[in-house]
């Protein structure tokens, strides 16, 4: 092996390329693969002491930056959110055509995905068609759909 060889092992690190600050905890990300997201990092704000600073200086908060390395947001006081972790907090957005792909490759009814999911059967019409698909929905059917792919590579029954 070379110098200039690398070895790479797992998926690789999240990078982000650019981050603006929008409005309270939201932030727009800007990924190093071309992706961009809206990102709700209150979770992450509320959630551990080491922010307390960020909970209470809304103009602190907004003076975040992309480290040197682009492998985390910084703020002028020393906190840092890894970009890993960022990735993590992004929303598992599902579009209304993403929810019937979904619903077909799983082979279930109205009713199947109603009980599945432990919601009405006219909500699951109103997602097939138009209705925003509220997160927990959506990361709900995207476990479901995984689980199924999962079962189908092994040779199981799903």
């Amino acid at each position: 092996m070379t110098g200039s060889e690398r070895v790479v092992v797992g998926r690789r690190f999240p990078r982000i390329a650019a981050v603006r600050f929008i409005k309270d905890r939201l932030v727009e990300v800007d990924w190093a693969d071309g992706n961009r997201q809206m990102i709700d990092i209150s979770p992450a704000i509320l959630g551990h002491r080491h922010f307390v600073r960020l909970r209470n200086d809304p103009n602190l908060f907004a003076a975040l930056k992309v480290s040197e390395t682009s492998d985390s947001l910084i703020w002028p006081t020393g906190e840092e959110l890894s970009a890993d972790w960022l990735e993590e907090l992004a929303p598992l957005a599902l579009d209304n055509a993403e929810f019937r792909d979904a619903m077909d490759e799983l082979r279930f009814s109205l009713d199947g995905m109603a009980a599945r999911l432990g919601v009405a059967r006219r909500l699951i019409a109103e997602y097939r068609k138009d209705k925003p698909i509220p997160p927990a929905i959506a990361m709900a059917t995207r476990f479901l759909v995984q689980r199924h792919r999962g079962l189908e590579q092994h040779g199981e029954t799903p």
